[in-house]
């Protein structure tokens, strides 16, 4: 009956003397299902210009966790496509480049391959299996599934594959289908998720701030403080990589660009700036002792420079970084309050709300806790 006294006894004598053991970081993965026909138009621009606020919003705790996205764009058998996937990745800008290829199209009969879209949403991604990972489906759509498709896998199937597994499925039906809510609503239920219903279009809070152009143009000089080491092969690939991140500058909208320079400069957004082999973040975090890397494989620029002088280099461009990261924080937290004035206006739920309502009440089960609202 008392199995349990003597390393219970154990544990008294030696209390001095706590266990050590690694606490494993939280980390998100999402996965965002669109229905992409051509009455979501407004929700995927919605999707294109706040999705580095959701982001944001979905690592907005201490300590941070680590953050991947995947999509699926989904229309319907007849379509150019029924299902289109972006992988799920910590590369959000990589991520991003695919979203705004997404163009609303196609549809107009009704209901759509929901229920393809839903089962490689849980099937078809490489889901962690670590119990500190919060994985969750957004489902976002406006139509019911094809129930009449006899090789499809029906959603309540995919629903106990995701409860088992530990994946959360929450659904945001957009506009007022009456045929649509029931559905959306048993998804979510037999899935451990919450149902929500916004505008069509979403009703995000997309505006113009007095800030925007000024994170622009700071996150630019983020950018700039990168610089990469190893192989002539790798150094190529993360230069190619920042050149690609940086192109988001030229075609997002302000808003976007706006919360991409706060994500990048944040304790989260460190991975998505730098990439990989990156010298100033290695060799001042201590993955890397500069003194050790080869000279053909440091940046160009610090090749033929004395080692005093690659240190001071490393060291300058490490006070810019933070001096930069601030700088955006600051702004950030600015144009914060300023959209969330214009939030307190609206009289129905917005997406970045109804996204974060649902993260906050269901990462408290990895350990993740999110005391503030949501990003905009």
């Amino acid at each position: 009956m008392f199995p349990l006294v003597a390393p219970l006894l154990m544990s008294v004598v030696f209390a001095d003397e706590p266990a050590k053991s690694e606490t494993k970081q939280a980390s998100v993965e999402v996965v965002f299902v669109l229905d992409t026909t051509g009455s979501m138009g407004g929700l995927i621009q919605a999707a294109k210009d706040k999705i580095w606020a959701i982001s944001n919003s979905l690592v907005k705790t201490k300590p941070a966790p680590s953050l991947k996205i995947g999509l699926i764009g989904y229309r319907d058998r007849g379509d150019a496509y029924v299902t289109k996937i972006v992988s799920m990745s910590d590369d959000l800008d990589a991520v991003y480049r695919e979203l705004i290829a997404f163009e609303a199209s196609g549809g107009g009969d009704g209901p759509e391959s929901v229920n393809q879209s839903l089962n490689e949403a849980v099937t078809k991604f490489p889901w962690s299996k670590e119990p500190s990972t919060y994985r969750v489906i957004f489902l976002v759509g406006d139509c019911p599934p094809h129930m009449d498709y006899t090789d499809d896998v029906k959603y309540a199937e995919t629903c106990q594959i995701a409860a088992k597994t530990g994946i959360v499925i929450n659904t945001i039906q957009c506009g007022q289908d009456s045929a649509t809510e029931p559905i959306w609503r048993d998804i979510a239920s037999k899935a451990e998720g919450k149902y929500f219903r916004v505008e069509q279009d979403g009703n995000a809070i997309v505006a113009a701030t007095p800030f925007d152009e000024q994170l622009s143009k700071l996150a630019v000089d983020l950018d700039a403080t990168c610089f990469y080491y190893g192989s002539a092969e790798m150094k190529q690939s993360q230069l190619d990589r920042k050149r690609a991140g940086q192109s988001i500058e030229r075609v997002a909208s302000p808003s976007a660009v706006a919360q991409r320079a706060v994500f990048n400069a944040s304790e989260a957004g460190v991975a998505n700036l730098v990439g990989k082999s990156e010298l100033i973040d290695d060799v001042s975090t201590g993955r890397v002792k500069l003194s050790a890397i080869p000279k053909e494989e440091l940046p160009a620029t610090l090749q033929n420079l004395p080692k005093d002088q690659q240190e001071k280099f490393v060291q300058k461009n490490k006070q810019e970084r933070e001096r930069i990261q601030k700088e955006i924080a600051d702004l950030g937290r600015k144009r914060q309050a300023f959209l969330e004035a214009l939030a307190a206006k609206s009289q129905t739920p917005v997406l970045e709300q109804v996204i974060f309502e649902s993260v906050r009440e269901q990462a408290k089960r990895v350990g993740l806790n999110y005391d503030k609202g949501p990003s905009y």
